[in-house]
């Protein structure tokens, strides 16, 4: 999407919501400004600041050790590179399971650190939630399928809906979320045909991960695809680059050039100019710490 100039112009909700059943619509994540710099000029329509944070940046077992204010740290960042594609922030854990005020507040503090809409987890338990954040102006994400921050609940990282209940059950959320006014809705580890029936049931643009071919749009973690990790990754994931792998080959052969002295090379180094003293002098007494280059005059 252009300007008659030829810029991009940026994202909105609105314009994603209008893109359903169009072109696929793609999201990855990011969770700083470098990273939101490769996938906004790679193209992207829209950047989620996911609480996935917890683990591939923080260093966390699961999603649940983040909170508002790490997520509103990161939504920041990523904001500060004015990327064209829609930022997406995560609601954290506890964020919005408690009151409407609590609710609302935390979701306008990732607006206010720069994103344009908030994503949060589970069906219609969270109507009141989802309907409070809309009152405030406030675009909302839906989610359904594995909701990470459920993980307890669900008994783990789990496909859902595969039972004809449970997969009823999605689809008759997603329908609630639709019409509770969600702009686009995540489906996650859910069948390929669950996700089928939910895209074809709703409105507003289906995002898969996990969910099979049908969905109105994909979003994958961005340490996930670029592989800069080597943790085991779901089958969902497709690797398209080796940057772990890359990233410590290049550091190994730095340790190797420091180790050999040949790291740094005379072309690598300051060096004096004629004009600088052949000698320093250094001064002792009070001011033992201090040094006074002569400079010829």
């Amino acid at each position: 999407m252009t300007t008659p100039t030829g810029q991009r112009r940026a994202i909105t909700a609105p314009s994603i919501r209008a893109r359903k059943g169009q072109e696929p619509l793609v999201m990855v994540t990011a969770y700083d400004a470098p990273s939101a710099r490769v996938v906004d000029d790679a193209g992207v329509d829209m950047i989620l600041v996911g609480d996935s944070l917890a683990m591939v940046v923080l260093g966390y077992d699961n999603t649940l050790q983040v909170t508002t204010d790490d997520m509103a740290h990161h939504v920041a960042a990523v904001a500060r590179t004015k990327p064209h594609a829609l930022i997406v922030g995560d609601l954290p854990w506890m964020s919005y399971h408690v009151s409407r005020e609590e609710t609302v507040r935390n979701a306008a503090t990732l607006v206010r650190a720069g994103a344009g809409a908030v994503k949060l987890e589970g069906g219609r338990k969270r109507l009141d939630a989802i309907g409070a954040i809309l009152d405030s102006e406030i675009p909302v994400m839906g989610h359904l399928g594995l909701t990470p921050q459920s993980v307890h609940a669900i008994g783990g990282y789990k496909v859902q809906g595969k039972q004809l209940d449970a997969a009823r059950t999605i689809v008759d959320d997603a329908i609630a979320l639709a019409e509770a006014g969600c702009f686009a809705l995540v489906l996650e580890c859910v069948p390929d045909g669950v996700a089928r029936m939910v895209t074809d049931a709703i409105d507003i643009p289906t995002i898969g991960i996990g969910a099979g071919r049908h969905c109105d749009g994909q979003v994958l973690v961005y340490h996930d695809l670029l592989g800069l990790e080597d943790r085991k990754l779901p089958r969902f994931v497709r690797r398209y680059a080796d940057i772990k792998g890359e990233s410590t080959m290049a550091v190994a052969m730095f340790c190797d050039d420091v180790r050999a002295g040949s790291f740094p090379s005379s072309e690598e180094t300051y060096h004096m100019t004629d004009q600088m003293p052949s000698e320093l002098h250094l001064y002792s007494g009070d001011d033992a710490y201090a040094r006074n280059i002569e400079v010829p005059g």
